[in-house]
């Protein structure tokens, strides 16, 4: 992603823009926009005054004009990009929530959104245009040129979130049989060469992938030097391959960039190491939102759209509560006897359930990354297990204790002690093993562990502690 650079206007209504330096003194301690920045961007708006504008605007890089959209109303978003024209970086729109993304470009002139395109590198305008209904991304297919749209197209047509999807149709591929002279002056009066790369791509006659070389040992080279004589292996990406995987294909060799090859192992683009982290931290919150039961939501949705986000995992919630009710009802008998039960009794759920969150977790986390495999797996479980004995023994003794002083029952201090046991151990192995069976059966781990985890310590603690205490009482 290209990012302009600031330039130093003079200073405007008491604001001073200029280079970086200058815009830490428009920005509060919290990293935001002063209120006084932001007043002087809104009146420039409203008088039409495009050159204090992109006086006030063109000192920002991409994240930073981003989040001076977000700051602004709905109605004056399309108008700052209008008022700033081609001044404005359409790069700045990859940063935007998706249905903000989504409303601005649908505010915007055709022929203002195509120039935007036009400048943008093809992994940012496909990132743009994934989200936007087919008719739009076909009237803004239109007016791209016709190499710019047969590579956006293409990416287009890989799967969301594939390696496909995020790639970078610019790159630099040569030959083997090229010199390093030759490379060095092709890149020197070729204009369309990408805006940062830092290797050259080996391809043989019908693009198939030979191997790469860095730019680094390219420049170290005497001229004279053939392509193939310092080409070393290439890591290969399939641009079917889940952007997660890719991710963690970059992390494993430290990788800087990656080849994409399709099914025939013909090079069609790359992927760069700022593409992964955006894909981490998607990944990141795709994952943190999953196991807290939220679907893809954005801070700028509708009431509607997050209510109807969430309403499903909800209803599975709720059927798991009715489901450990049911257990509580089967020992109403027991509950009338001793109130006792019913004051302790959540305890023993609560324990285990944040046990069990913690092991499901780590578990999760070790599979997105890889650190769980079949050569350690049982090991892990193993690990957990004995955790599980220790934290409920531990946590048995303190209950006891609570139970016998609050109570003055010891062996309401014994119920309690084995079934704080019993659910810790219920929570550890669930807690490792529903995320394994989940990933096994090809089921994301983060969407639906936590439901299932959640049921089995509830329904356990409950029914070990109330059937244990009926029992032990004779209820």
């Amino acid at each position: 992603m290209a990012s302009p650079q600031p330039s130093t206007p003079e200073p405007i209504d008491g604001v001073a823009p200029g280079g970086v330096g200058d815009l830490d003194e428009i920005r509060t301690q919290q990293n935001h926009f002063q209120r006084e920045f932001v007043d002087a961007v809104r009146a420039a708006l409203e008088e039409g005054n495009k050159d204090t504008l992109k006086a006030l605007a063109d000192q920002l890089y991409v994240a930073e004009l981003a989040e001076l959209l977000a700051v602004l109303d709905e109605p004056e978003r399309p108008k700052l990009i209008e008022q700033m024209g081609e001044a404005f970086d359409f790069a700045a729109l990859t940063e935007l929530d998706e249905q903000m993304r989504i409303d601005v470009l649908a505010d915007l002139p055709l022929p203002l959104v195509a120039a935007g395109f036009a400048a943008l590198e093809s992994d940012d305008a496909v990132y743009i245009l994934e989200d936007l209904s087919e008719p739009a991304q076909a009237e803004i297919l239109r007016t791209v040129p016709t190499l710019d749209r047969l590579a956006l197209q293409r990416a287009l047509d890989y799967p969301e979130e594939s390696a496909g999807r995020r790639m970078q149709s610019n790159f630099i591929a040569v030959p083997p049989f090229w010199t390093v002279g030759r490379a060095i002056d092709y890149m020197r009066e070729a204009d369309d060469l990408p805006d940062e790369f830092h290797d050259l791509f080996v391809v043989d006659p019908g693009y198939r992938l030979l191997g790469y070389v860095r730019l680094n040992r390219m420049l170290r080279a005497k001229r004279p030097v053939v392509i193939s004589d310092i080409m070393e292996n290439v890591q290969e990406i399939e641009a079917e391959t889940d952007q997660e995987e890719a991710a963690y294909i970059f992390q494993k060799y430290d990788l800087t960039s990656a080849a994409v090859i399709d099914k025939g192992g013909r090079l069609v683009g790359i992927l760069s190491h700022d593409d992964i982290v955006d894909v981490v931290q998607e990944e990141a919150e795709e994952d943190i939102r999953a196991l807290a039961g939220v679907g893809d939501e954005e801070v700028s949705d509708s009431v509607r759209a997050i209510a109807r986000s969430r309403l499903p995992w909800l209803c599975v919630n709720l059927a798991t509560a009715i489901l450990a009710s049911l257990v509580i009802g089967l020992f109403d008998a027991t509950l009338e006897e001793m109130v006792a039960l019913a004051i302790l009794m959540p305890i023993v759920a609560s324990m285990g359930g944040n046990a069990g969150t913690q092991t499901m977790t780590v578990a999760v986390r070790a599979i997105a990354t890889h650190d769980l495999d079949p050569y350690n797996v049982s090991r892990v479980v193993l690990r957990e297990t004995y955790v599980g004995l220790i934290n409920g023994f531990a946590f048995a003794l303190i209950m006891a204790l609570v139970a016998l002083v609050w109570f003055g029952s010891a062996g309401l201090g014994l119920v309690i002690g084995i079934a704080m046991i019993v659910n810790m151990l219920a929570a550890a192995l669930a807690g490792i093993l529903i995320p394994l069976a989940l990933d096994y059966f090809k089921v994301d781990p983060a969407i639906a562990s936590s439901v299932f985890v959640t049921t089995v310590t509830d329904v356990v603690g409950f029914f070990a502690f109330l059937g244990l205490a009926a029992l032990w009482f004779g209820i």
